[in-house]
C-alpha cells in the first residue's frame, strides 16, 4: 500500500499493516514492486515527478482500475504499448454470475444517494409531508430521470425523506422496480427497442426522442427537484433537460445531473459547478462516489477482492481468457488491444486525427 492512500477514507496506513499490507512511501515505489496494480481511476500523469503513472509500471503487470477505455483511447493505446495487462471495472459483464465485482452498480448506488441529499440541502424546501402549528406543508415532488441503479437508489431514498416521487426510463423492464419502491412510473408508448444486451438503455431514434422531450417539459414543469441519471456507454450523455424545461420551472428548484462528467443531461448543466438559471439550482457534481469515501471504498474494495479471486491461484496471476468475466474485463494484453469495443474506438480516434492532420 502506498503511504497515506486510504487518508482521505479514514483508513489509517495502520489499518492496512494489521490486514497484512506493507506499506511503501511512494508511488514509484509501489508501481515498481507491484506485479499487479489495483486501483480506483485510469493512470495519470504524476505532476510532482513529471511521469506518467504508465511510465512507472513494470511491463508485464497487470493493472485493475475504472479506465472507460470506450473514450479513453490515448490511454489504452498507451497501456498497449507499455506492455501493460489492463482490466477495466466498467467492463465487468452485467450477468447474475459478475454481479459481486459490478463497481459501476456500487459506485451507482452511492451517487443515487447522495443526489437526493444534494439536493435536499440545496432546495428551500422540506422533502416530506408536515402537519405543523403554522399550517399543512405539501410533500416535495421528485422526478428521477432514468432508473438504472443510481436511479433506483435516489427513488428510494425521496422515497424514504417523504417525497412524491415520478420516474422515467425509456426501458418498460424497469416499471416494475420503478412501482416497488412507491414511486410513480412515468410512461411512454416506444415501439422500438429500447435496451442493449447488457440491459442499458439505447440511443433513441429521432421521433421518439421528440415524443420523449415533450413528455419530459410536462412533468418538468410540476417538479421540485429533479435527479437525472441517464447515461449511454461509449457516447456523451443524452440531452434530456432543455435550457426551455428549466426556464418553466419554479424559482427554487433543483436539479441535480449525475450525468455531468459526461456532459451532462442538462443544456445548462457545467460540470464541477452549481448553475442558477432563473431561480432554478443546476449542480453538476463531479466523482458523487468520493463525497462518500468509507462506504464508497468497502463497496469497492470487495469487487475488486471478488475479481481477484479469478485472478489469484495458489498465490500466482493466472489468466484464464475462458472465464467470461476476465474476458469481458481484459482491455490490453501483450503490447495490443483485445477487448473489442476499446479496439473499435481506439481505430475510430485514429481515423479522426488522421483527418485532423
Amino acid at each position: 500500500m502506498q503511504s497515506g492512500a486510504g487518508t482521505n477514507a479514514a483508513f489509517t496506513d495502520e489499518a492496512y499493516q494489521n490486514a497484512g499490507a506493507t506499506i511503501v512511501p511512494d508511488a514509484p515505489t509501489l508501481y515498481g514492486q507491484s506485479d499487479l496494480v489495483a486501483k480506483v481511476q485510469r493512470p495519470i500523469m504524476n505532476e510532482a515527478l513529471g511521469k506518467h503513472e504508465i511510465s512507472l509500471m513494470r511491463p508485464g503487470t497487470w493493472l485493475i482500475a475504472f479506465l472507460q477505455p470506450l473514450v479513453n483511447s490515448e490511454l489504452v493505446n498507451a497501456l498497449a504499448q507499455a506492455g501493460i495487462t489492463a482490466f477495466s471495472m466498467d467492463a465487468i459483464p452485467r450477468t447474475t454470475r459478475a454481479q459481486y465485482m459490478d463497481a459501476l452498480s456500487s459506485m451507482s448506488t452511492v451517487a443515487g444517494y447522495k443526489s437526493v441529499l444534494l439536493a435536499a440541502a440545496t432546495s428551500g424546501k422540506f422533502f416530506p409531508l408536515l402537519t405543523t402549528a403554522a399550517g399543512t406543508i405539501p410533500p416535495a415532488k421528485v422526478f428521477v430521470l432514468g432508473a438504472g441503479v443510481a436511479g433506483l437508489m435516489a427513488i428510494a431514498t425521496a422515497r424514504r425523506l417523504g417525497a412524491v416521487v415520478e420516474a422515467f426510463d425509456v426501458r418498460p423492464v424497469v416499471k416494475e422496480q420503478v412501482q416497488s419502491l412507491g414511486a410513480k412510473f412515468v410512461e411512454m408508448e416506444i415501439t422500438e427497442d429500447t435496451q442493449t444486451a447488457g440491459g442499458y438503455a439505447k440511443e433513441l431514434s429521432e421521433e421518439t426522442h421528440r415524443r420523449e422531450m415533450e413528455l419530459l417539459h410536462k412533468h418538468a414543469k410540476g417538479s421540485d427537484v429533479i435527479i437525472t441519471t441517464a447515461l449511454i456507454p461509449g457516447r456523451p450523455a443524452p440531452v434530456l433537460i432543455t435550457e426551455d424545461m428549466v426556464n418553466d420551472m419554479a424559482p427554487g428548484s433543483v436539479i441535480v445531473d449525475l450525468a455531468a462528467e459526461n456532459g451532462g443531461n442538462c443544456t445548462l448543466t457545467r460540470a464541477g459547478e452549481e448553475v442558477i438559471h432563473g431561480g432554478v439550482h443546476i449542480l453538476g457534481p463531479l466523482n458523487v462516489p468520493s463525497t462518500m469515501p468509507i462506504h464508497a471504498s468497502q463497496m469497492y474494495a470487495k469487487n475488486i477482492y471478488n475479481l481477484l479471486e479469478l485472478m489469484v491461484k495458489d498465490k500466482e496471476l493466472k489468466l484464464n481468457l475462458e472465464d467470461d468475466i476476465i474476458a469481458g474485463t481484459i482491455i490490453t494484453r501483450d503490447g495490443e488491444i483485445v477487448h473489442a469495443g476499446a479496439k473499435a474506438a481506439a481505430e475510430a480516434n485514429l481515423q479522426k486525427e488522421g483527418v485532423k492532420a
